[in-house]
């Protein structure tokens, strides 16, 4: 009795192993439709790119772009989100298929991954309290300046603080970077500039532009040696050619011409 009760045990375990194993990711596979997966990574703390919304769901410039690109080419759009400093890792280790991420195209990260063709342009942006009197970057002497770690803020910050003489305080998080600076725990943030006036809008903040940087162009990352590049950047052209992307711009960035 009690062999056939341990045989019966383990072929139900067997049978657990086998249902795991068949259950795995769906990257390069097939959607519920029938149509070809496309799996992007994004940090979904990044208003007005993305984040999530009240019946959490991804929303954003980013968001809808992905969206928008996966219907143009016939693909099923699953995003999924991840904090930025790890999304160049996920692309390497093929977890997602590309990263839309608010990301610029810098050549350092062209190191490690590829890149489509630009899809924004932007700038960055100093953000204070609202009574703050930092209005300059000679203002920041002494002062703590927080970055989101992984971004092309944080490099940008490295090579400002000797000049300007201010400490850098990587945070995982753009969020928690409004909350460090309501509690005076930093004193400045240093961010992309369509972020930065969304949440000096938001929170009643001050701010100032960065007037030494031209950052790289906001793109898709993809692995190195990736078969999606040419199609997503027809994509993206043919979207650009039709104004769509412009209208995304004027949606989510009060980008107007």
């Amino acid at each position: 009795m009690k062999r056939n009760l341990l045989v019966s045990l383990m072929a139900l375990l067997l049978i657990g192993l086998l249902a795991a194993c068949g259950g795995g990711s769906d990257e390069g596979g097939e959607g519920d439709d029938g149509k070809k997966v496309l799996k992007v990574g994004t940090s979904a703390d990044f208003p007005p790119f993305e984040s999530f919304d009240e019946d959490g769901d991804i929303v954003g410039f980013d968001a809808d772009l992905a969206a928008l690109i996966s219907e143009e080419l016939g693909y099923e759009l699953k995003m999924e989100d991840m904090s930025f400093d790890g999304l160049i890792g996920a692309l390497q280790a093929d977890r997602v298929d590309m990263v839309m991420s608010g990301m610029s195209a810098t050549e350092e990260r062209r190191e490690n991954v590829d890149f489509s063709v630009d899809y924004n342009e932007s700038s960055e942006m100093f953000i204070t309290q609202k009574d703050s009197d930092i209005s300059t970057l000679e203002d920041l002497d002494g002062k703590t300046v927080g970055v989101q770690l992984g971004t092309i803020q944080q490099e940008g910050a490295e090579k400002l603080k000797d000049e300007y003489n201010f400490e850098i305080k990587p945070i995982d998080d753009a969020p928690i970077l409004i909350e460090e600076i309501k509690t005076n725990r930093i004193d400045v943030a240093y961010m992309d500039k369509d972020v930065a006036t969304g949440f000096i809008k938001e929170q009643d903040l001050g701010g100032f532009d960065d007037p030494t940087t031209s950052s790289p162009g906001m793109a898709i990352a993809f692995p190195k040696g990736s078969d999606l590049i040419d199609e997503i950047n027809e994509a993206i052209e043919k979207l650009q050619e039709e104004g769509k992307i412009e209208e995304l711009q004027e949606k989510w960035l009060d980008k107007e011409d």
